[in-house]
């Protein structure tokens, strides 16, 4: 009696008066004790007015129904594709919504759609994959900074790919701590290409010197990567790399003449199509056939080995470093060594000597940094010390 009572009234009253009473409904659907007659009448009157021409009274609906599993399934399924005044807090809290629903809503809503439904609580590996696939910017930023959002390797790595280029994703992405060592590598080579076309564009250098200093920057942050990197990681980071072409002789002598074994092993083992315990058999032998065959079968050019067989040499005379900030830096003296050493052999290959030189700069300067920090800290400290021995 009540609910035919409303469906007359309702047709003439004001927008904002059928916006309340509609409010109203639809928490005594949900909560009042109804009759079985009473409470399908409210579901009809509730049916009905999904096509009230003011959005106010689907909205009302709609925040009354968005976070309950007990809400008329029809009502929610016709809420989720209205208007998104209407369909976002359904969208982003319905529990009724289920994946391939949210899938579809993510291929065919716009932006808004997609970043309501990217902030959900326990977002599942599918939907997410459905963003990263088609989502807006604004979507993928909602999902990387959705804490209870499930993703995969690949959606990680689309996302880069999509939207690398932006520099609110990069930021927001490298700042996860758990994000896999490959996604941050491919982050940073978006960022050095994204740079290498600004300087290109403004004149401020040749693109032949910036695609130098690109390669250079990407290969010193792909060791600072790879010195926090291991097992499952380090193996993805270097699949990586070898299937962009980042696997080269330059970045593995790199690695070794800053002392970062774990990515020299892996890359090599990556190359070889060897296991790594044999790899490591191997750069152990000190002989300079096995370690020549290993680099041939690793598809390394036979000028550098020779370069690679010194820094072996000298690494087992001065050990390897065992911290991650050690593994990241190449070590001056081992590429002094290195380079005095190839500078002699016949067989070295100027471009091999020309990155070798460059190698010997960029170390002295990494060294002079370091001392001069030191010197710095120290001076910030004396103060300090001489007040203690004064008190």
């Amino acid at each position: 009696m009540i609910v035919r009572q409303f469906i007359s009234w309702i047709r003439t009253a004001p927008a904002g008066e059928r916006a309340e009473a509609t409010r109203s409904l639809a928490r005594a659907w949900l909560v009042s004790d109804l009759t079985p007659e009473d409470r399908g009448a409210a579901e009809g009157a509730l049916l009905m007015l999904l096509d009230d021409a003011s959005p106010l009274v689907r909205q009302a609906m709609a925040e009354v129904f968005a976070r309950s599993s007990q809400a008329p399934a029809a009502i929610v399924q016709a809420l989720s594709v209205d208007q998104p005044s209407v369909a976002l807090p359904v969208l982003e809290h319905s529990p009724l919504l289920i994946d391939t629903d949210l899938v579809d809503l993510v291929a065919t809503g716009n932006g808004e759609t997609q970043c309501a439904i990217a902030r959900r609580i326990h977002l599942p590996a599918s939907v997410s994959a459905a963003i990263a696939e088609v989502g807006t910017p604004a979507a993928a930023l909602e999902l990387i900074e959705n804490a209870y959002a499930e993703l995969a390797p690949f959606s990680w790595d689309r996302i880069v790919e999509r939207h690398g280029h932006l520099a609110a994703i990069r930021e927001s992405m490298l700042v996860l701590d758990g994000l896999p060592a490959a996604t941050r590598a491919a982050l940073v080579a978006k960022l050095s290409d994204t740079l290498a076309q600004f300087v290109v564009a403004r004149n401020w250098l040749s693109a032949d010197r910036a695609e130098r200093v690109t390669i250079e920057a990407r290969d010193r942050s792909t060791v600072n990567i790879a010195a926090a990197s291991r097992g499952d990681d380090m193996g993805g980071l270097v699949r990586h790399l070898r299937a962009t072409g980042q696997l080269t002789a330059g970045l593995i002598l790199r690695a070794l003449l800053s002392g970062n074994l774990e990515l020299f092993d892996a890359s090599l083992a990556e190359l070889s199509g060897l296991p790594r315990a044999r790899v490591s058999a191997l750069l152990h032998d000190r002989g300079t056939a096995s370690l020549h065959a290993l680099l041939r079968r690793a598809g390394l050019p036979e000028s550098t080995f020779a370069a690679f067989q010194m820094a072996l040499e000298v690494s087992h005379e001065t050990g390897f470093v065992d911290t991650d900030a050690g593994a990241t830096r190449l070590r001056r003296r081992m590429v002094e060594r290195v380079l005095t050493y190839c500078e002699t052999d016949r067989q070295a290959a100027e471009p091999l000597l020309i990155l070798l030189r460059r190698f010997a700069t960029e170390s002295a300067r990494e060294e002079a940094r370091m001392f001069c920090d030191e010197l710095m800290a120290d001076e910030a400290i004396a103060p300090i010390e001489h007040g203690l021995i004064a008190a």
